[in-house]
């Protein structure tokens, strides 16, 4: 994927700087990579690319499973359980094939271009054919995801997942099978793989995930913590999403799945734990201690009502915040950011647990850095040059004075509001229209009529 420009110049009318809004700003990259923030500049240099609005770093989706966006609308047919919605994401993830699955991904990957949102980190589980026979090339639905990143003009992580058993001591449902590798040896033999296929591709990183302790024998959890030790790549874990989960956990090994994590070294600050939505106190600060990154998913995690975690407890105790799509529920980091905070207004009957530039970092220097992307997130020389412009002058925007500028994009603008989203130097949507794939309602549109079928 060429997302690079030899130069760029670009205009910003205002532009969020680490917490100060500034006005007409000269941001000059090179090679992808900023060289040059210049402030107070009245007006447009020749030859720059204008961008109305105030521009912020790109927005980080960190932590996605592209093909539940399929699954959208229909799975909001009467009441329903968090099982009865899984039973419906496993008969799509049974219809998925890689050349099925690049197209969806690839519409859903544009889809969040145009929410503003530069980088994704793919939480990626469905590995083989649907017998659990591996595709020829055994990373086939993984180079699918990467592919489809590159064509949607974003970067990825992709999170290549272990998945081992239905639960504690538990065998493998047959909608699992393609799920696994068998043991976390053969995961990690397979993973390997990978680190070929991101070699040279600027867009791409590749990082370890354990599905989540029920999933993941305790026994075989090293293995895939030392994978990606070894490599300084990111980890992710899906951590005490039901209670379900945590009465299991502590039934079979005596331990929350939060303490399981810590005895066998899988916290840190390369860590990242998904949800967390119901943690002791013990577990806060087990996370805390380990400055683990916790990554929050309010729009999924209403819609199953699965609860709403402990975020400003964790973040008090050190773990940095990161927000994720997840489901797909919708795609919009904006709204997972307020909600955050809009969630513990209605839980504690109080305001301002976060300020707008707090979830601001949370939507994107914090989801970069859990993403193995530390050079993104920031408008500065020598960071990578992505970030997404959002409209000041719509019906939800207009009227807001420019020093106010981040609290109406936090709390008051949607992913409907974005104009611009630029990717190493390159305008990937511009004026809201995505440059690289035509038409992506339409897109969207195939794609899941092809996995509803």
């Amino acid at each position: 994927m060429p997302v690079t420009t030899p130069h760029s110049l670009f205009w910003l009318e205002h532009a969020w700087l680490d917490g100060t809004v500034e006005a007409g700003v000269t941001v000059r990259a090179e090679g992808g990579r900023i060289t040059s923030v210049r402030t107070a500049v009245g007006s447009p240099p020749p030859g720059s690319t204008v961008l109305h609005g105030l521009t912020v770093p790109g927005l980080a989706n960190a932590h996605s499973h592209a093909f539940h966006r399929a699954l959208r609308s229909s799975v909001q047919m009467g009441p329903g359980t968090f099982w009865t919605w899984r039973e419906q994401m496993y008969a799509t993830a049974a219809r998925l094939t890689p050349d099925v699955y690049f197209v969806l991904a690839r519409a859903v990957y544009a889809e969040m271009a145009l929410a503003g949102i530069t980088c994704v980190g793919e939480f990626h589980y469905v590995h083989h054919q649907p017998d659990g026979t591996p595709y020829e090339e055994p990373n086939a639905m993984g180079e699918a995801l990467i592919a489809a990143a590159g064509e949607a003009g974003i970067r990825i992580t992709l999170l290549d997942t272990c998945y081992l058993s239905s639960g504690f001591g538990e065998a493998l449902e047959p909608h699992q099978i393609r799920f696994s590798d068998g043991d976390s040896d053969a995961w990690a033999a397979r993973a390997d793989r990978l680190d070929v296929v991101a070699s040279g591709r600027d867009h791409v990183r590749i990082g370890a995930a354990i599905h989540s302790v029920r999933a993941v024998p305790a026994d075989q959890l090293t293995t895939v913590i030392r994978w990606a030790q070894e490599r300084q790549a990111p980890l992710h874990v899906h951590l005490s999403e039901q209670t379900a989960e945590n009465e299991a956990c502590v039934l079979t090994h005596g331990v929350t799945p939060t303490r399981l994590l810590a005895d066998h070294g899988a916290l840190g600050p390369r860590t990242t734990a998904v949800h967390a939505t119901h943690l002791t106190p013990e577990d806060m600060s087990l996370l805390g201690s380990t400055a683990t990154t916790v990554c929050m998913c309010p729009t999924t995690e209403r819609d199953l009502a699965d609860g709403i975690g402990p975020a400003p407890q964790l973040g008090d105790k050190g773990s940095p915040l990161s927000l994720g799509s997840d489901s797909h529920a919708m795609i919009d980091i904006l709204e997972e950011a307020r909600a955050m905070e809009l969630d513990e207004r209605l839980r504690t009957r109080t305001r301002g647990h976060w300020t707008a530039s707090q979830l601001l970092r949370a939507a994107t220097s914090h989801g970069h850095a859990c993403l193995g992307w530390h050079d993104a997130g920031r408008i500065e020389a020598g960071a990578l040059a992505d970030f997404t412009t959002i409209a000041l002058d719509t019906v939800r925007t207009a009227g807001t004075p420019p020093r106010l500028a981040t609290e109406a994009a936090v709390f008051a603008a949607s992913a409907a509001d974005v104009r611009h989203t630029v990717v190493g130097g390159r305008h990937v949507v511009r004026d809201g229209v995505h440059q690289l794939v035509p038409d992506v309602p339409a897109a969207l549109a195939r794609a899941i009529a092809a996995v509803r079928t």
